[in-house]
């Protein structure tokens, strides 16, 4: 991706001064304040879940914009908001996270075994080429529940943690200053005419700078022993293959927030679809991680651990697939840009 010179004939193209940061900020404190206030009051046209991932997703897109065009704030505030705005969000995450980390691999199991782990929401008849699936019918069932047993009791604790959070003078003092910031951001001086795009392409160039970095070439396999071998260790520390492409997940994501203060009605489908890839790897990956540390559970059945295993090896096998769909998708986005 290129930096391009401006194209006047190019939307994307021209000046645009520090305003636009300000009304950007301001819209989003205003969206996070009207989420804050569907949560207090409980749903009230809206669920409490719907609540907190708006709640999050303004808190991430304030956050991004602060990261991004920070010399363009006031240094003491935009550094002591953007640490507060990462706990909020990482910590209302934690709760989803989980529910849809066992979801995700109950619904493998199914898929791999034939048997009804999840029977409330298993989906038709196994394919074909499950793995020995008289011999992980076995364990499978044993294996979900041991899965439901610790992601529940890890989504309780995630859940009843979110509720102190929103409870606790941590959050209320990030309230108010979001408060604040709807009605007045505090730019540095000079600021209201200094342009956007600079810092902006800076935070492209930096993507692409890590995207090129990323072995690209094992993403093409469809069997990754290394990553295998590596996830049903005795070491229970995360995969380090997947630490590369979380960072161009989290680049990409700034990359998309800065274009949104740039463009608010502009909407790139390529970038959507590179970040949905590595939404599924970050997924995947996190799932084969959940599946590595039940194997761990001492004195549990052979079968069972051999189901566990297969459930591994399963998402690490989804894992490249992502990245085989974000190859894919950023050679696309590359290409497709003069």
């Amino acid at each position: 991706m290129a930096h391009r010179p401006p194209d006047p004939a190019d939307p994307e193209a021209g000046a645009v001064p520090g305003t636009a940061l300000a009304d950007h900020l301001r819209a989003q404190a205003t969206e996070f304040l009207r989420a804050l206030r569907l949560h207090r009051e409980g749903g009230a046209g809206a669920e409490p879940v719907d609540a907190v991932r708006a709640l999050r997703r303004s808190a991430r897109r304030i956050s991004g914009s602060l990261h991004t065009f920070r010399p363009l704030l006031d240094p003491a505030w935009s550094e002591s908001v953007r640490p507060e705005l990462s706990w909020l969000s990482g910590t209302l995450a934690l709760e989803q996270a989980y529910a849809a980390r066992l979801e995700r691999l109950l619904l493998a199991l199914h898929r791999l075994s034939g048997t009804p782990v999840l029977p409330a929401q298993a989906p038709g008849p196994a394919p074909s080429g499950a793995t020995e699936p008289g011999k992980l019918a076995v364990g499978a069932a044993k294996a979900g529940a041991l899965l439901e047993r610790q992601l529940t009791l890890a989504r309780t604790r995630a859940h009843s943690t979110a509720l102190r959070a929103l409870g606790g003078s941590r959050f209320h003092a990030l309230a108010d200053t979001v408060a604040l910031l709807a009605s007045e951001v505090p730019l540095a001086p000079g600021a209201a005419g200094a342009h956007l795009r600079p810092l902006a392409a800076a935070a492209e160039e930096r993507l692409s700078a890590a995207v090129s970095a990323l072995p690209l070439v094992t993403a093409g396999h469809p069997y990754n022993a290394e990553a295998l071998v590596h996830g049903l260790s005795p070491d229970p520390a995360p995969h380090p293959q997947d630490a590369p492409w979380h960072q161009v997940r989290l680049l990409l994501r700034l990359h998309r927030y800065a274009r949104e203060v740039l463009h608010a009605d502009l909407m790139d489908v390529r970038l959507t679809a590179a970040g949905q890839a590595l939404d599924r790897h970050r997924d995947a990956a996190e799932a084969a991680t959940a599946a590595a540390e039940a194997a761990r559970t001492p004195r549990i059945a052979p079968a069972t651990a051999y189901a566990l295993g297969v459930l591994h090896a399963d998402q690490r096998h989804e894992v490249e697939a992502a990245r085989f769909a974000f190859q894919q998708s950023w050679q696309k986005q590359t290409v497709g840009t003069p």
